[in-house]
């Protein structure tokens, strides 16, 4: 068997701080599991651990998505054997291995349909949609969403999976390649203006009302255009800072743009029992396995590559979800 590594940092900053090093290979202890990881996912966050805009104790590991084997279980585990595919999404930062030890408790077990790469690839991302548009926006049939980055890794899954419960969706993507992209995916609208006109042009689509509800995961360039596009009583989910964090809001101007919600959901608050994980991902198995929502792997690097990975990423190079493989 080859040599166990991880890819780790001991200073933040730049893709270049990633480094190889050895990956603990010891036999789990209580409530814990040992993995071999089979795929492993990339995601923006990682870029935040990476770069000190979420802190992290260093040194540190990086990611928290991958699917992988269990090797070996401690004591008290008695949900998992030796042999099971699993997946996760969360918990301690570490999953940029080979192999890794993971408490128990944040493993779920893969149907029979679900490869290993497409877990790995959609976990995160998935439950995310699940919880942004389930329990975050509460969106129903027939309402109408902005989904900004609609082509890239979470936006690609809640384009699907807004079509999917039957609203009406208005995609933004950086460029005409991938808003077409977002229009095969099943957006009723694809658009790649630039953030100053998008509003104006979501205005126009909507009969001058409005979105129901915006998704935004890019942050400070797409703010304004957030803020103009949503309607009277609209509702700004604000995940993500692919360009930065949003600039800072005061009550009284969501009150003047039309007395609107405004919601920063943090995932892992959503998911802070195993209980819940493990039902948003059986929400998102069964979105995979029913053909609505399809996970598309556009990209894939060598698990010793992930500098040149995230490089791609915060270059705008990448398309649908990314894989680091051991």
């Amino acid at each position: 068997m080859s040599e166990a590594y991880r890819m780790a940092i001991r200073r933040t900053g730049g893709p270049e701080e990633i480094e190889r090093e050895p990956a603990p290979t010891a036999a789990p202890g209580p409530g814990e599991a040992r993995l071999r990881h089979l795929a492993i996912g990339l995601n923006y966050i990682d870029t935040y651990h990476r770069s000190g805009l979420y802190p992290v104790t260093l040194p540190s590991g990086l990611g928290q998505e991958a699917a992988g084997i269990v090797e070996a279980v401690g004591e008290g585990v008695d949900h998992l054997r030796p042999g099971d595919r699993v997946a996760y999404a969360g918990g301690p930062l570490g999953a940029y291995a080979t192999i890794r030890i993971i408490p128990a408790s944040l493993l779920v077990r893969l149907p029979d349909a679900i490869h290993a790469e497409t877990a790995a690839a959609a976990m995160l991302k998935g439950v995310t949609v699940d919880i942004l548009v389930g329990r975050c926006a509460r969106i129903e049939k027939g309402q109408t969403a902005l989904v900004h980055a609609a082509s890239g890794g979470v936006g690609s899954i809640l384009v699907q999976w807004l079509k999917a419960i039957g609203a009406r969706v208005i995609a933004h993507a950086g460029n005409d390649a991938k808003a077409a992209h977002a229009r095969q995916l099943g957006a009723d609208e694809a658009l790649s203006c630039p953030f100053d006109a998008l509003a104006g042009e979501v205005r126009s689509l909507t009969g001058g009302r409005g979105v129901d509800v915006v998704f935004d995961g890019v942050g400070a360039a797409s703010w304004a255009a957030s803020l103009a596009s949503a309607g009277k009583l609209g509702l700004i989910v604000s995940f993500g800072n692919a360009s930065g964090p949003a600039p800072a809001i005061t009550p009284l101007q969501l009150g003047r743009a039309g007395s609107l919600f405004l919601t920063r959901p943090g995932v892992f608050d959503y998911l802070a029992e195993p209980e819940a994980l493990r039902a948003s991902a059986g929400r998102l198995f069964a979105m995979i396995e029913s053909g609505k929502v399809r996970i598309e792997i556009g990209q894939r690097f060598l698990l010793a590559d992930a500098a040149e990975a995230h490089r791609a990423l915060e270059g705008r190079r990448t398309t649908g979800s990314t894989l680091l493989l051991p």
